[in-house]
């Protein structure tokens, strides 16, 4: 009350939008003070502590890659040597110019962002659609055809009769090799479906009371339901497809069809010899003076490292929002 006794003196005001301006605003200090929660010691000693402990457990997370970001950016000899841990030294950019020079960098970068981009669309819609007809109790053998993919998580044939498969199939030195076996991913199947069952039955059958078959259904009632777990299933599809390597070494001799990632692999294995070869194009003269800049074994795997891993890294943040709830809904039931 001691709120009231300070302001009742701004009552007497005769505008009586102002006067119940004023009213609100009292009630409100008086609800506040009420329901003020006061915060022991111990319990803010114990807020400092996770503080703390998050603190230091976000630092471990993020350290790795601000340490390579750093290296890359730092003089290669002191990078080379281990000295730079915390700051950047010796400032410069010349090792992703010398990378952005690397033959067929940008052919394998369109050739990755092709599959992912396609990759990701057909997984999720394929995800998508099954899942939900396979919650269809008029679907013919659901069971049975549901139990089969799911058992090719823990069955499969192995390389050699896959590789034959996909050879009978046409899919060597082809784009779609990337694309066609990756389609049905039964684990992502697994979310979309146990997602699916939880959407209300009553939305499916007041449309198909109103005359809806099962395509209508599908894109015009479930779809804008199960977004959460499409937008989960995309990130999962997106970095398998982002960061796949070992299709390439079996399917492609085609160096037009090598995907950033295989660039990458094959640099990590030649990051001497391109380190040697950068530094034999260094004229005796300018030797010393360019050893902060020529490249290294060390400053090669980085440098290509955060070329590989930012594009994919910038993805995550625009699904953020739906992940931690696709996969929570999507892993209750089985």
């Amino acid at each position: 009350m001691i709120v009231r006794k300070d302001l009742s003196s701004d009552l007497s005001l005769k505008n009586p939008v102002a006067k119940r301006k004023l009213e609100k605003e009292i009630m409100k200090k008086e609800v506040e003070a009420k329901t003020k929660i006061k915060v022991s010691a111990g319990d803010r000693t114990l807020e400092i502590i996770c503080y703390i402990i998050f603190s230091i457990a976000a630092f471990l997370c993020l350290y790795p890659f601000y340490y390579i970001v750093i290296n890359t950016i730092s003089a290669n000899d002191l990078s080379a040597k281990g000295d730079i841990l915390f700051w950047p030294k010796g400032i410069h950019f010349h090792n992703y110019s010398s990378a952005f020079r690397i033959d067929g960098l940008f052919q394998a970068l369109k050739i990755s962002l092709m599959r992912t981009t396609l990759g990701t669309a057909f997984t999720v819609f394929a995800s998508a659609y099954l899942g939900f007809m396979f919650t269809q109790e008029k679907m013919w053998l659901r069971k049975v055809w549901y139990r089969l993919i799911v058992a090719t998580m823990y069955f499969n044939a192995g390389i050699i009769p896959w590789y034959l498969v996909m050879k009978n199939m046409h899919l060597t030195n082809n784009f779609w090799g990337y694309i066609l076996p990756a389609i049905v991913s039964p684990f992502n199947l697994i979310l979309t479906k146990t997602f699916v069952e939880s959407v209300p039955k009553e939305l499916q059958e007041a449309a198909e009371m109103d005359g809806a078959g099962v395509l209508t259904v599908f894109f015009k009632v479930i779809i804008p339901v199960i977004k959460p777990i499409m937008a989960t299933v995309a990130i999962f599809s997106a970095v398998s497809q982002w960061n796949a390597f070992q299709d390439t070494l079996l399917l492609m001799t085609d160096t037009k069809l090598y995907p950033l990632q295989f660039v990458l692999y094959q640099y990590l294995n030649q990051a001497s010899s391109l380190a040697s070869l950068a530094q034999s194009n260094t004229s005796t003269s300018s030797l010393a003076a360019a050893a902060a800049t020529t490249q290294t074994t060390t400053s090669v795997r980085m440098t290509i490292t955060v070329l590989v891993v930012l594009p994919i890294m910038l993805v995550y943040p625009i699904f953020q929002k739906y992940f931690v709830k696709g996969i929570m809904i999507g892993a209750v039931k089985g």
